[in-house]
């Protein structure tokens, strides 16, 4: 099982690679600004999604973005997809259960 913070960061790289600064603003967007990664959670968790292999980094990035070399590029491995799979169907199969215990609409 998966950190709140991973989910969100594998969550964030489905779609395609992205930077830093790039998962911080898909996270707060998506969950509507309840959810802020700070830059100490968020390379705490991308160290240890890299370590356990669900992320790498990759040299590809936005072309139209400025180069910077300090910049590091991150995007999901099969295993990362795997498990974001995953812990997205046991959020799917938990809302249904909140669903039927009357607590969601």
């Amino acid at each position: 099982m998966l950190t709140t913070a991973g989910f969100h960061v594998l969550l964030a790289l489905a779609g395609e690679p992205a930077h830093g600064y790039a998962i911080m603003r898909f996270v707060e967007h998506v969950s509507g600004g309840a959810v802020k990664l700070g830059p100490g959670t968020l390379y705490r968790t991308i160290s240890r999604l890299l370590a356990d292999g669900l992320v790498e980094e990759t040299d590809e990035g936005d072309p139209a973005a400025p180069h910077d070399a300090r910049r590091r590029y991150y995007r999901l491995t099969q295993a990362g997809e795997a498990a974001a799979r995953a812990e997205a169907e046991l959020m799917a199969r938990l809302v249904t259960a909140a669903r039927e215990a009357g607590l969601v609409t």
